[in-house]
This record gives structure tokens, sequence and C-alpha cells, in this order.
């Protein structure tokens, strides 16, 4: 966002942080399911030993690249979006669209946040079949996904809301 304050300067910058935090652990986990995928296929048809444990380790990694990636989106905003009907709307329309979209996929991400720690709490009891951690190792990826978007979402609403007069949807699309 141009001209800025120095705090929504810095605000941005943690945000872009965070985002890029998100893709490399994203990244990593889907470098370490190939490599797993790889230890499945040797031990299969080269030891004659299937290491069972590579299915649950992939669900699991699976989940976290998903939903950390999916987080990353909403930051970046590369989601998928209809924006015909939005575009053909006059600059200030647009930027009450754009707020109010920003505000229900903050909504959306409290209820992940609120449903994951559901989740996590019920299946910390119970362990994930060959890996033996957890069942909650896999909804944190839910969990933080929620707490994530609600981060990225929400503070984009705010600072739309504080800036209302000083942007323009168009300015939107040179942030990313």
């Amino acid at each position: 966002m141009s001209h800025t304050s120095p705090f929504l300067a810095f605000l941005e910058r943690a945000l872009d942080f965070i985002s890029t935090l998100c893709l490399l652990i994203a990244s990593v986990s889907l470098v370490v399911l190939i490599a797993t995928f790889g230890w499945l296929v040797f031990g299969r048809y080269v030891l004659n030993v299937t290491p069972t444990w590579v299915e649950q380790l992939a669900l699991l990694l699976i989940c976290y690249i998903a939903f950390l990636g999916a987080a990353a989106g909403v930051k970046e905003d590369t989601h998928i979006g209809v924006t015909l009907f939005r575009d053909m709307l006059p600059f200030g329309s647009q930027k009450v669209v754009m707020i109010a979209i920003d505000i229900a996929m903050a909504v959306f991400g409290t209820v992940m946040l609120i449903a994951g720690i559901t989740l996590m709490r019920f299946g910390w009891g119970t362990l994930l079949p060959m890996l033996n951690i957890p069942e909650s190792f896999r909804t944190l990826a839910i969990t933080s996904c929620g707490a994530l978007i609600l981060l990225f979402a929400g503070t984009r609403a705010l600072v739309r809301i504080l800036k209302f007069r000083a942007w323009s949807p168009a300015d939107a699309y040179k942030e990313n």
C-alpha cells in the first residue's frame, strides 16, 4: 500500500513475512512428501518391505500443504474470485464490496479457528496410526489456517476501512 504510515508499513512487512513462512513450510512439506513417496517405491520394489507409515505422513503433510497454501493465498489475494459485477460498480461501491468480502473471509477464518480448536481438543487423546502422534497434529493445520485467514483478511479489511478515502480499488491490484 503506497504512502502508508510507518506502522502500516511494518504491519505489511510482518504479514508478508508470515505469508512467506507459510509458503516455505508448505514447500518443505511438499519436498518431504515427494521424498517419502520415493522411499515408499524404493522400499516396496527394491527392498520388498513396504514402509506403512508413508501413507499417514502423506495425509498429514497434504493437510499442511493445502491449508498453509490457502492462507497465503488469502494474504496474496490469489484465491479465485468473480469480480465482473464488482468491477461494474462505481469506485465507492467497489470499495464497500471489497471490505465486505474481507470481513466475510475474516468471519470464515474465525469459524475455522474455533472449529479447529474444538477438533484439536477432541482428537488429542487419539493417535494417528503408524505415526503415534496425536490426531490433533492433523487438525492443527485447519486451526492455523483459520487463524491466518482471520489475521490476513481482518487486517486487510481494517486497513481498507481506515484508508477508505485514500485508496482506490485499482490500488488493490497493484498491491500484489
